[in-house]
């Protein structure tokens, strides 16, 4: 069926995005293209928005005979994406800066900019479903389990989902390519970028190191018992449960348990000492607009390729939740989202706080 109104699909020069916008044509949509133009360090190529990318996507565009446009994005993009990035590192966690696009620039920024242009839906070539049950907007999972992107969407509300559209949710990524290739488009077989645009290729201490550098300061590596086995490069150069790059000698393998920031210690141990319970996160977005009931039962992913493992959220006061888990996840750290589910429906998320 035709969408009521125009659709702006945001185009990155890559496949998924690029079947999205042929899907639409193809289904007789009024489509256009829009890609966003990031920020990165001078001399350096942000890996979603290069030459190479924009091109790709103009040259899709006139193959579907859309019209395009490029949206700069890079003062925007700096302070809600870069710089939460940079402060979360400071502060001793592990930020996700993929959760924070998608929070306030593809939809806030983009999708504002998109409206402007005429659009009324904005379309992407995330692997997700929006359906709608009993008067509300619900997200689903992808069909496909090794491309889902409901966790990354955790943060769309009843008023984003309104206007979102997701014409890869029901396809595998082998359908994706297989259609690329049916309809022509030269970018059918292009292999996927998994590094953070932003960091062009580089380590992200590398940037860290450029871009500040606190939470990059030398500091004892002490065991459970509060006993220094070594010495640490800086607490940003480490992330709860990493086993390799620690540097130490020991009998058995030895994973980071904890990080304390105020007296910058590593704390590390042996596997069976890394295993949480139970965590706290920050206020969470519940995609209904209605938070669940206190001491409900769901499910939880605490990172984007994690399991997800059942749960109990308890309610807190100021809109956070206190996450007791039915087993132990090693990989539970502070500054990743927490996302929720039950079954295929994506519930909301918010950042795991301790």
């Amino acid at each position: 069926m035709t969408l009521p109104g125009k659709v702006a699909v945001a185009m990155s020069g890559g496949v998924d995005s690029s079947v999205a916008a042929a899907l639409l044509v193809d289904q007789g949509a009024d489509v256009f293209g829009v890609m966003m133009r990031l920020w990165v360090e001078d001399g350096r190529v942000n890996r979603c928005c290069s030459p190479a990318d924009v091109a790709g996507a103009r040259s899709v565009a006139a193959s579907l005979d859309i019209p395009f446009y490029v949206l700069d994005m890079k003062a925007a993009f700096k302070e809600h994406v870069v710089a939460v990035f940079l402060n979360g590192y400071a502060q001793g966690l592990t930020p996700n800066p993929c959760i924070e696009c998608n929070r306030y620039i593809r939809w806030t920024r983009l999708l504002a900019d998109a409206m402007s242009l005429g659009a009324s839906f904005l379309a992407t070539g995330h692997y997700a479903q929006v359906v709608e049950r009993d008067g509300k907007r619900t997200l689903l999972r992808g069909i496909d389990p090794q491309k889902d992107q409901s966790y990354v969407l955790s943060v769309l509300g009843q008023s984003e989902l309104a206007r979102a559209v997701f014409p890869l949710g029901g396809l595998t990524k082998p359908e994706v390519r297989a259609y690329a290739r049916q309809r022509g488009l030269a970018i059918a077989d292009r292999p996927e970028s998994q590094d953070l645009c932003f960091l062009a290729g580089e380590d992200y201490r590398s940037f860290l190191q450029r871009n500040g550098g606190d939470g990059l300061s030398p500091g004892p590596i002490l065991d459970p018992a509060g006993n220094a086995v070594g010495e640490h490069s800086g607490l940003a150069a480490y992330t709860i449960g990493q086993r390799r790059g620690l540097g130490l000698a020991s009998n058995e393998p030895l994973y980071v348990l904890a990080k304390d920031v105020t007296a910058n210690t590593l704390v590390v141990g042996p596997r069976q000492s890394l295993g949480r319970n139970a965590f706290r996160t920050l206020p969470v977005n519940w995609v209904s607009g209605e938070p669940l009931q206190d001491s409900s039962k769901a499910e939880v992913q605490v990172r984007y390729r994690a399991r997800q493992v059942g749960c109990q959220v308890k309610l807190l006061p100021d809109g956070g939740t206190e996450v007791d888990l039915d087993r132990p996840l090693p990989d539970v750290t502070p500054g990743q989202s927490a996302v929720f589910f039950r079954g295929e429906v994506c519930l909301g998320g918010g950042i795991i706080a301790s």
